[in-house]
């Protein structure tokens, strides 16, 4: 049996029953359903269903019948639940509660969002151990309401699942999977984790949303079934006992957003279960599909293929049928004398997110119904990259950017049935505004929803762990008549991935890395000051300015002292330079090509050329997309120079604004040494 919660908040139990499937109870619409888990009293097979809606949980029979409407006390809709025997744990956006019969026993306030929980299995450990994965790539291990300590993850965990299904022979492992791709197994000792495996993005897939363990080759040994929001479905087994092998995988359209490994359609044969985002659920079967046939043999449908087939073009022409009755009725009483318009209201399922890799966004449109287009704009300046998944067409409409500030108009037309759109942009850092995508389903009559993400000053900035303290650094001081929450909150303004609640406490320390450049931030504010350090002097430039105009808005006095280090110039320039070398190089290249296709035409051949030219014809094509996938990038460069150049002496008080075609001229020529003399004596 399969049981299943949907945003309708209907709770579905069915079974199949020679591939069609059977209800066993269906509940009444209610509100969207956030979780859904399995429990009952431990070392039993668990076979009652838990479900979140809102800030209540509900529990119902494997029947049917509910026998449990639990309102917590939560004042937030709960976003993660986990149940082991009589306990259970829930977690709205930074608040952790802990349950016993539906007593309240403990709570924890968290830094920074909580996206998912669990808790180590009892019978095993002997003691109550919640573990929270939380935004700021950190997973926080509790004891009753205290904080245990914190295990750092190298991304934001979007879930968490116990190895093996009951963690492993210890009982103390848990498996996380990151909103950036990535895969690990920590053991959660009593006093410290010891990190097991870790496995990358390397495929550059999607963020992942569920995982479960599952012996679905039939060896004895579970493995790891993963769901990811791109549609990917993997199968990880674990051959040498170091780490995880990918075994099969599987693409979908849609977000994945859950996966159960199990027997469902046929006696002797488990399936892989996946839920996806418009309400599709798909089984993968063990079962061998293909018949085998004589070599000159046509394959004949078994009569039990030919009987589905049948009945599922019955059902199609049926709802084919319904949708033109139904169609034909909303035309009607659009047109009579007492109509009424509505607005048909549908969930756009969005993620706009920095990537590490290089230094982009990626904004991605999820829709339960078909994507007729998306128009993008922005009053900001940023380029929009490619992106291989996407099939849409996208066509540029020219705007202009004095009175109204619009500097991107782009349509993308997306081919019939495309749910789900991957769009990648790359802002510059100081300038800051609003990116707004307006999608437009296949839907009658026409509707459309606008959704505003916010492109900030230090935009390419993302959070880390630690920084390097040995790099030249340049301090920014601001001291003040503001609060500690007046201060969060511009720090909020210009950085991405801090959280909006104000941190508890009286301070606070935030680590910031340049993902385009590699240069870093340390911030550290309280209330009446704030102390910003980078080793990128622009870095420091942007937050003296953006901060001195919220603290005007506000008509807060600021005062305002720095200490710039010249060293950190140079060091930042050999941080730029392989960058701008190779960008050079690139472009140099891409410019010979037709040249070099030219005589390789007129010559025949190409033996009497160079060989540093022959590889150039070679990688031709690599070469091509390379330069095409990175527009601008060598622009970016030159502007980032430009502005450090510019910010060098903006902070001594000079203006050096008509040295630029200077230093141009000086870039052209690549050479570092001519670079750095020319910042010093300029």
């Amino acid at each position: 049996k399969v049981v299943v919660g949907d945003q309708d908040g209907v709770v579905t139990c069915f079974g199949i029953k020679k591939g069609e499937a059977v209800p066993v109870f269906k509940t009444l619409p209610g509100q969207k359903i956030a979780r859904l888990e399995l429990g009952g009293a431990l070392n039993t097979p668990q076979e009652k269903i838990f479900v979140a809606t809102g800030s209540e949980v509900r529990g119902f029979t494997k029947r049917g019948k509910q026998f449990l409407s639990f309102e917590t006390n939560l004042t937030e809709s709960i976003k993660a639940m986990y149940i082991s025997g009589a306990d259970l744990f829930l977690c709205a956006s930074y608040i952790y509660n802990h349950y016993c019969d539906c007593k309240d026993q403990h709570y924890y306030l968290s830094g920074d969002k909580i996206n998912d929980v669990l808790c180590l299995p009892v019978d095993k450990v002997n003691r109550i151990t919640p573990v929270l994965a939380c935004q700021d790539r950190v997973l926080r291990v509790l004891q009753g309401s205290d904080l245990l300590y914190e295990i750092e993850v190298p991304g934001p965990p979007t879930v968490l699942a116990l190895n093996n299904g009951n963690g492993g022979d210890s009982g103390e492992e848990i498996v996380y999977g990151t909103s950036d791709g990535k895969l690990g197994l920590i053991q959660i000792t009593g006093s410290k984790p010891v990190p097991k495996w870790e496995i990358g993005n390397e495929k550059k897939r999607g963020g992942i949303l569920c995982v479960d363990s599952f012996d679905i080759v039939g060896d004895g040994v579970k493995e790891l079934l993963v769901g990811r929001d791109d549609g990917a479905l993997e199968v990880y087994n674990f051959e040498s006992a170091d780490e995880p092998v990918l075994r099969y995988d599987h693409a979908l359209s849609e977000s994945i957003g859950s996966i159960q490994g199990g027997c469902v359609g046929k006696d002797g044969y488990d399936e892989i279960l996946a839920s996806t985002y418009s309400g599709w659920l798909t089984g993968l079967t063990t079962e061998p599909v293909h018949r085998e046939g004589g070599s000159g043999e046509e394959l004949k449908l078994s009569q039990e293929m030919q009987s589905k087939i049948s009945s599922l073009r019955n059902e199609l022409e049926h709802l084919q049928m319904k949708v033109l009755q139904e169609r034909e009725k909303y035309q009607q009483s659009s047109q009579s004398s007492t109509a009424v318009s509505s607005v048909p209201a549908f969930s756009v399922n969005d993620k706009f997110t920095l990537n590490k890799d290089d230094a982009s966004y990626s904004l991605i449109l999820e829709v339960q119904t078909a994507i007729d287009n998306v128009l993008v704009q922005s009053d900001v300046p940023i380029d929009l990259l490619d992106v291989d998944k996407n099939s849409a067409v996208v066509s540029f409409s020219s705007c202009d950017s004095e009175p109204n500030s619009n500097f991107l108009l782009a349509t993308y037309r997306c081919q019939a049935n495309t749910t789900r759109l991957e769009l990648k942009v790359r802002s510059i850092e100081g300038q800051y505004g609003t990116l707004q995508a307006y999608v437009t389903p296949r839907i009658q009559p026409k509707t459309c929803q606008v959704h505003q993400y916010q492109i900030k000053p230090l935009s390419l900035h993302q959070r880390t762990h630690s920084i390097d303290h040995d790099r030249p650094m340049n301090t920014l001081m601001l001291k003040g008549q503001f609060s500690f929450a007046e201060i969060h909150s511009w720090v909020v303004f210009c950085l991405p991935e801090v959280p909006e609640k104000t941190p508890a406490g009286d301070s606070i320390t935030f680590y910031f890395q340049n993902t385009f450049l590699g240069t870093q931030l340390e911030s550290t504010y309280r209330k009446g000051e704030g102390c910003f350090k980078s080793d990128n002097i622009s870095t420091i430039s942007i937050l003296k300015d953006v901060l001195s105009k919220e603290a005007t808005k506000r008509k807060i006095n600021l005062n305002i002292s720095y200490d710039i280090n010249e060293e950190s110039v140079r060091h930042t320039l050999k941080l730029i330079h392989p960058k701008l070398e190779y960008q050079q190089l690139l472009a140099k290249k891409v410019h010979l090509i037709d040249a070099l296709r030219e005589l390789q035409v007129h010559e025949g051949n190409v033996d009497f050329l160079l060989p540093k030219y022959r590889s150039i014809l070679e990688e031709a094509d690599q070469l091509l997309e390379e330069y095409k996938r990175q527009p601008a990038h060598l622009e970016r460069l030159y502007g980032m120079i430009t502005d450090l150049f510019i910010d060098k002496f903006k902070f001594k008080g000079t203006n050096v604004k008509t040295k630029v075609p200077l230093l141009l001229e000086i870039l052209d020529g690549c050479d570092q040494d001519g670079l750095i003399a020319f910042f010093e004596a300029a």
